[in-house]
């Protein structure tokens, strides 16, 4: 099990599969690295890095919840990326994985090779935050996995035709059965530090997005996104012409990355960089 040690001491865990072009996976806000198990069949041809950003997965918990913050996310990585003696990689990012990769193209745009976003964008649609704040930092009602999955599958009635079989795979990735029930995998305190931030006026994000300029990208849309809107998704086309853009059909927030579409995206983008 690969591990590293921040610049303020906390101990995160990476994998670091395959050889060729650096892809460095960063998850959504609750999630980690398992996030990429569908997606990492079909990019078996390069380097697939994977991190549990602090607080997340198989990573430490900070005792600071303060600092599970964007900034000191982005600086996890670049200690990640200086830890392996990598001057430059490719970021797929998921969600706040995505905005992570705005971040680092804002203030460290040279170890950037290209940035392909899963379903994240400038623009965050208030029904999706406030979706992901109804669940975040709590652990699921359900006992089971089995009950977890079927629970699922009504909660997120904007993916259309997945079978049980995956439902089931998602919930034994991202909850941890204990005697007393299901339990998340991440700090809870996750949710007051995104509660804070959401006390704050927000950023603009659009400069950020503009960093990734002369950068490969591409952005990946659930057809049926509650976080990511369509009319977003234009908004970038019309500031970035030349990126690939793609939405899921079935698909809400988050597509899974081994849908076609996706797929079809993530090749475009690796070739770019190749």
């Amino acid at each position: 099990m690969a591990r590293f040690t921040t610049s303020d001491g906390l101990s995160l865990h990476y994998t670091d599969e395959g050889s060729g072009l650096p892809i460095l996976c960063l998850a959504g806000l609750t999630r980690s690295g398992a996030d990429f198990d569908y997606v990492a069949p079909h990019l078996t041809a390069h380097r697939l890095i994977r991190m549990d950003c602090r607080g997340r997965g198989r990573s430490e918990f900070d005792p600071n919840w303060q600092n599970y913050s964007l900034p000191v996310e982005c600086r996890d990585v670049l200690d990640l990326l200086d830890h392996l003696a990598l001057e430059k990689v490719a970021i797929l990012g998921t969600s706040r994985g995505g905005l992570n990769a705005m971040g680092l193209a804002k203030a460290a745009k040279d170890r950037l090779l290209g940035v392909a976003l899963n379903d994240v964008g400038p623009e965050l649609d208030p029904k999706g935050i406030d979706f992901i704040m109804g669940y975040l930092g709590r652990n699921p009602s359900a006992k089971t996995y089995a009950e977890a999955a079927a629970a699922m599958a009504r909660a997120f009635p904007d993916f259309h035709d997945v079978p049980e079989a995956r439902w089931l795979e998602e919930v034994k990735r991202h909850y941890i059965q204990t005697d007393s029930g299901l339990k998340i995998t991440y700090d809870p305190h996750l949710r007051d530090a995104v509660a804070a931030a959401a006390g704050q006026t927000a950023p603009d994000l659009w400069p950020y997005f503009d960093a990734l300029d002369g950068l490969p990208l591409a952005a990946i849309r659930g057809a049926n996104s509650t976080l990511l809107s369509r009319e977003t998704l234009l908004k970038m086309q019309a500031r970035r012409p030349d990126m690939i853009a793609v939405e899921v059909p079935g698909r809400g927030h988050v597509p899974f990355l081994d849908e076609p579409e996706a797929l079809a995206a993530l090749h475009e983008w690796i070739g770019q960089m190749q």
